[in-house]
């Protein structure tokens, strides 16, 4: 969103902000940190959870709810600001939905949301996205500024999705000028329950890494993410807020950390094993993904360090959290998966496992042929 920053004014009195699907995994981590955070600073009041599920964090008003209807104007009475998170945290769920269907519920679920938002009153609407909206190329600055352009491809993953959310939000802020929105965009997720395409790039048995590659790896933990929210709501910040751990982390420091050992491919050889993945239907999303693992795309939590946030976690903390979590195997629910099968859901870690194979295949003719 390119229109000039600014902080808008608190209200003198508390307010009243509600959380979307509440009772997920990120949902409660943010009703917690706005809990804790109400305790402490007079500008937060009443913390109201939504979904169509009551979660277990105290001191929280729980309301049922459902995104995609009309009636979620009636859930949102005397709400002032309204946090929605609409990346993807549980690509487990969304890899149960076909690209169209995804696509629709996303888009229908933040037109709903802004409607309902501004039929109710709503002061304030904060809706989390992700940094990747910036793309990654060799070419970004590190660490890319809040303002930089967006240049992620506008293809049907879910980068794509959330281009298509950002558009709707351009929008809404010129139609409803009561609403104030915005965009938090953060780097990538990991804490308990978090499951992205990024996550799941470390389920692979071999990183994949990429000849000529200048990966800046950078991690939010989703503790942070929360607190970050409950300070952009306090203080009013916007229209774009970038989250993140300080700084970055190496190729090689990734790889000493995870322990994990690495494939390394060229980037026409990746892409090419991604593209036809994706072409036969073993691959759900587009092997453009995979730029976000080899090429730069970190972000300066500007905004929020100025305004005295500071996170509680470093890179090297999530990404050991994150390698613990996903050790030996990985979770859906009461199933396991293996975690080849895992791994499918992101198109870094499927080239991998593709790209290992290959390799390894290649090695045994050649030693067949001594």
């Amino acid at each position: 969103m390119s229109s000039p920053r600014v902080r808008i004014r608190p209200r003198r009195t508390s307010m009243t902000v509600a959380v979307t699907a509440a009772a997920t995994p990120v949902g409660d981590r943010i009703v917690r940190a706005l809990v804790v955070r109400s305790a402490l600073a007079a500008a937060i009041g009443t913390v109201v959870g939504l979904g169509e599920e009551r979660g277990g964090a105290d001191g929280v008003q729980w309301r049922l709810a459902d995104l995609g209807s009309p009636d979620l104007a009636t859930s949102l009475r005397g709400v002032d600001a309204l946090i929605h998170v609409a990346a993807c945290t549980d690509l487990a769920a969304d890899l149960r939905l076909s690209a169209r269907a995804r696509r629709e519920r996303v888009t229908r679920e933040i037109q709903t949301v802004v409607i309902s938002a501004a039929a109710a009153g709503v002061r304030r609407l904060i809706v989390v996205t992700s940094a990747m909206m910036y793309g990654a190329s060799p070419a970004n600055a590190v660490p890319l500024p809040e303002d930089a352009p967006l240049a992620a491809d506008p293809d049907e993953g879910l980068v794509g999705d959330l281009l298509v959310v950002e558009q709707i939000l351009r929008a809404a802020a010129e139609v409803h000028t009561g609403l104030a929105v915005t965009v938090v965009r953060p780097a990538a997720l990991v804490g308990p329950g978090i499951d992205t395409v990024i996550t799941r790039h470390f389920e692979a048995p071999r990183l994949l890494t990429v000849k000529g590659g200048c990966p800046a790896w950078q991690f939010c933990h989703v503790d942070d993410l929360a607190t970050a929210l409950a300070t952009t709501v306090e203080l009013g910040l916007g229209p774009v807020v970038t989250v993140g751990s300080p700084g970055w982390m190496t190729q090689d420091e990734v790889g000493a950390v995870s322990g994990m050992q690495e494939v390394e491919l060229s980037e026409s050889m990746a892409l090419g094993i991604g593209q036809r993945l994706h072409r036969v239907g073993i691959l759900p999303f587009p092997a453009t993904d995979v730029a976000y693992v080899v090429y730069p795309w970190a972000i300066s939590s500007a905004t929020l360090v100025a305004a005295g946030w500071q996170p509680a976690y470093d890179n090297m903390t999530c990404l050991s959290a994150l390698i613990e979590s996903i050790r030996g195997h990985y979770a859906v629910g009461a199933r396991r998966l293996e975690r080849k099968d895992a791994a499918l859901g992101a198109a870094s870690a499927a080239v991998a496992l593709v790209g290992t194979a290959a390799i390894m295949r290649r090695r045994r003719g050649k030693g067949a042929g001594t």
